[in-house]
């Protein structure tokens, strides 16, 4: 059993400010720096990392090799990577403010320039018991969704964006969503706490595992009439950038080996925990090594 990540390579210019930017402002950005990122990478290596078996499917301009080499590096298989020599790599151009909070612009160049062929050729590998995982930062995923069902895979999704281009991908075709309260509100079309996101998820997709995440409360999750509560980890905030790919990562990967819940909500809190206290994305995610000596105090007690 192994896991495909259909997903998006970047390369993320992070400017650090006192305040994000508004509308007619001009402002200095104290610093600026250059990281490899997008959702489909961070989680790609975070899944490697986690220990799983995972292979990335993408494309890159010729400006993005060294986001292969990055991967290559965790562990992950980047035999579907290919370089594009008509558009430039992805990439993100990323406020982060003096309260290590951030908002992103994305580009998103090679990334939405996957077609029918390139899907089907990467597919025909992969078979029932493998999963899938994908995001909303490329083209083509309704199609990558229906195809990857249709050979029996298991897929689980990350919803972010989560804009209007959801609206077109069967979302009653997804085994595991993984997202956070923000994500779950356009989906659902509800507001309210994490308890009730969780259950108008459920509620929704009745078939599906639920993975909702929600900051500084933790995380739960929602299947059938199971669930599971993880609190979060109380650490010195230096960056969230990348914070839910990890977490995305580890819990997809532990729950994909067989890990009973509450321990895969444990490993991933833990190391998104590690990540937001390092800098940059996929440079902050640790190994599962790091995970599992990892020691803080949750913000509170754990229910079940």
């Amino acid at each position: 059993m192994s896991i495909l990540n259909f997903g998006s390579l970047n390369i993320d210019f992070v400017y650090d400010v006192s305040d994000f930017v508004t509308k007619g402002q001009t402002i200095t950005s104290h610093d600026l720096n250059r990281y490899p990122g997008g959702k489909g990478l961070n989680q790609s290596i975070a899944v490697g990392k986690a220990g799983a078996q995972v292979s990335h499917a993408g494309l890159i301009g010729e400006d993005g090799t060294f986001l292969r080499d990055l991967l290559q590096e965790a562990g992950v298989d980047t035999s579907e990577v290919r370089v594009s020599e008509q558009v430039r790599s992805g990439n993100a151009i990323i406020q982060r403010n003096s309260d290590s909070d951030n908002c992103i612009i994305l580009f998103s160049g090679a990334n939405r320039a996957f077609t029918e062929d390139f899907v089907d050729e990467v597919l025909a590998k992969f078979g029932e018991g493998d999963w899938l995982l994908v995001q909303n930062e490329t083209n083509m995923l309704p199609y990558i969704v229906r195809r990857a069902h249709e050979r029996g895979m298991q897929v689980a999704m990350n919803p972010s964006p989560a804009d209007s281009l959801l609206k077109d991908v069967d979302l009653n075709l997804i085994d595991c969503f993984i997202l956070n309260e923000g994500e779950a509100q356009v989906i659902t079309g509800q507001s309210g706490s994490p308890e009730v996101l969780l259950e108008g998820m459920s509620e929704q997709f009745p078939e599906a595992a639920i993975i909702l995440t929600a900051g500084s409360w933790g995380s739960a999750y929602a299947k059938g009439a199971q669930r599971v509560r993880q609190n979060a980890y109380r650490v010195p905030v230096e960056d969230t950038t990348g914070a839910g790919d990890t977490f995305t990562g580890y819990v997809l990967a532990n729950m994909v080996a067989g890990v009973d819940m509450a321990e895969c909500l444990d490993r991933a809190s833990r190391a998104a925990a590690i990540a937001v206290s390092r800098q940059g994305a996929a440079t902050s995610i640790p190994l599962a090594d790091e995970v599992e000596h990892f020691q803080s105090t949750p913000i509170a007690t754990t229910e079940e």
